[in-house]
């Protein structure tokens, strides 16, 4: 067993007294017990565990919990009894007026030790102003650490304003510690979305609801207000401001709906208190992690990004149908370049697509938008997305000076899937074969990925396009009519339309047969001309029509395909359509061949 590292005495003392001394230079502790504490009364048993820990330095011990963010070192026996760790951050809050330590990060220094020294408790500190002489360690928490400092700001209590004074609140808890099985919790947090009020009915009834984002220096976590509550609640929620919020229920967090990162979600109920602080609180704003708009191509399809950009293009405002609801649904497309030279087309929904008029070629910051691969690549907001025009970060600055001075007069390029495709990759250490693919169970609200090497055997001659609309980005299709063809999304007639293919390809391999379908630029590849080019051909020269079948046929291709479930007369089946056609490389394939023989498995 490898010696013990030394524990930073005195740590447990001082962090019972302020948690910023304690973790000064870090601090050096050892777990001696670690225990989960299960999920409350009258639940399923599903509920996350939350790690209540027992740590040492030597001299004393005491009491602390795991972040949930944490708890994989333990699943994963990275840190077990008497394990020695390196507590690198951490926060505090008081429970029934002790103290209790909130470990947010750490480094394991060695899984396995022996128990060091004849550690002792200490008794925490009550909270209260008669303790160690009215220390501001023993004082109710009033103001959150700041959000950036790898290091809890100091904890002080802020002046009231003389307005009004508020109440000391001595249970504030950080979001990160709150679970099902706490009670008589207050969080003091920062409103960074509030969602549009929306109508819901199901076979239960029908209602109202809306959600809100909060954020302290711990995490975040989604609350959702129903019917009545939300009524009352919606007009008191502004985003940016701050809130004192208690006596809400904390559930386990439907990941279906929400982006956020945390186990739980609160919900809002009728006996919910929330109260506008007025108090200087230096609680943190929207955290980014921005991706450049040239690196989407390598995000999967439905991934949730940050971005940063110019508009370039506010776009306009329309409105489309939804295939589910069969209602209008109001949204807009607007571009965005940055200094990677591409543009994206980002689609801004309900109220913030009508209400979006910035000034001319803003900087806009948008948080948790989901990665489309329509056309090539694209964003689109949802009920998790934020959007800040202008706001005061770096990043804008940066991108406003790039702008102004040479980027407006640049052209860029878009994420299109010209040529041989777009979208998902081809993965050749995951190709599959034919009969593969069909025994793929696809679930329904799933669409599986593959690929794949086959050969083209027929291609469907007859509907192999449709008359679609010649504006950019648009792909609806056009009604003729006595002015033309006309696009009821951008309410336009045109002289002429645009074809663009929707076509049916029977592939093969030496394991079966499979339909699939390209689109556009796929198909555009594979029979090597445009729609247009294929209609002209059929109404001109019958002949040299058929030849491009036959040409564009036993053809082999390394495909990526996407397999999704469709409805179609009450039947379901799968549908195979091709995101990506790739020519086969003789002179490669035959290199990755020889090099898979240089391989253990081909020297076997």
């Amino acid at each position: 067993m490898d010696q013990p590292i030394a524990l930073t005495k005195g740590s447990c003392a001082r962090l019972l007294a302020s948690a910023e001394a304690a973790l000064e230079d870090s601090c050096v502790l050892q777990f001696l017990s670690i225990k989960p504490v299960g999920p409350p009364a009258g639940t399923s048993g599903t509920a996350v565990s939350r790690y209540r820990i027992i740590m040492s330095d030597g001299d004393h011990y005491i009491q602390a919990m795991l972040a949930t963010q944490l708890n994989h070192l333990v699943v994963e026996h990275k840190v077990i009894k008497n394990s020695i760790v390196c507590v690198e951050r951490l926060t505090c809050n008081y429970v029934q007026g002790k103290r209790l330590v909130i470990i947010l990060a750490l480094s394991v220094q060695q899984t396995t030790a022996e128990k060091i020294g004849d550690p002792q408790s200490i008794d925490p500190p009550a909270n209260n102003a008669n303790n160690n002489e009215g220390s501001a360690a023993n004082q109710p928490r009033q103001e959150a650490p700041q959000a950036s400092s790898s290091k809890p700001a100091p904890k002080t209590a802020p002046k009231p304003t003389p307005a009004r004074a508020q109440p000391a609140r001595p249970n504030i808890y950080p979001i990160e510690g709150l679970s099902p099985y706490q009670h008589n919790w207050t969080i003091l947090v920062r409103i960074t979305q509030k969602s549009d009020m929306k109508n819901w009915s199901n076979a239960r009834g029908e209602g109202k609801l809306f959600n809100v984002t909060m954020m302290d220096e711990s995490g975040e976590i989604r609350g959702t207000a129903f019917n009545q509550v939300a009524e009352s609640l919606y007009a008191k929620l502004e985003e940016g401001k701050v809130y004192y919020v208690s006596k809400a229920r904390v559930n386990l967090a439907k990941k279906k709906f929400s982006n956020v990162d945390n186990d739980y979600e609160l919900g809002f109920e009728r006996n919910t208190e929330i109260e506008e602080c007025l108090d200087s609180i230096d609680l943190p704003v929207i955290k980014y992690n921005f991706v450049p708009l040239n690196a989407l191509k390598e995000k999967e399809k439905d991934a949730i990004v940050d971005v940063i950009g110019v508009v370039k293009d506010p776009g306009t405002v329309g409105e489309i149908t939804s295939k589910t609801t069969s209602r209008k649904i109001t949204k807009r497309d607007i571009e965005l370049v940055d200094q990677s030279g591409f543009a994206v087309r980002m689609t801004l929904w309900g109220k913030q697509a009508e209400e979006f008029n910035p000034p001319d070629s803003p900087v806009v910051a948008f948080r948790s938008v989901k990665v489309g691969d329509f056309g090539g690549v694209n964003l689109s907001m949802n009920s998790s997305s934020t959007m800040q025009i202008n706001p005061e970060i770096d990043e804008c600055f940066t991108l406003r000076g790039w702008y102004d001075s040479t980027g407006n007069e640049q052209s860029f390029q878009a994420h299109s899937s010209s040529g041989i495709g777009g979208g998902e990759a081809f993965r050749r250490n995951e190709l599959a074969t034919i009969s593969a693919i069909k025994e793929k169970t696809i679930s329904e609200d799933k669409a599986e990925y593959f690929s794949t090497r086959a050969t083209i055997m027929h291609i469907k001659e007859d509907n192999f396009s449709y008359p679609g609309c010649p504006t950019k980005d648009c792909s609806k299709k056009v009604t003729e009519s006595d002015n033309g063809y006309w696009c009821e999304k951008c309410d336009k007639s045109w002289p002429a339309p645009e074809h663009r293919y929707i076509m049916s390809l029977a592939v093969s391999d030496h394991t079966g047969q499979a339909w699939f379908q390209a689109f556009n630029e796929v198909a555009k590849a594979i029979m090597g001309m445009s729609a247009n080019e294929l209609m002209q051909l059929k109404d001109s020269d019958n002949t040299a029509y058929t030849n491009a079948f036959h040409k564009a046929s036993h053809q082999t291709f390394n495909f990526a395909i996407r397999g999704k479930l469709d409805n179609f007369n009450q039947k379901t089946r799968t549908r195979y359509g091709i995101t990506k056609a790739l020519p086969i490389d003789y002179k490669q394939e035959a290199g990755l061949l020889r090099d898979l023989l240089n391989t253990p498995w081909g020297r076997s």
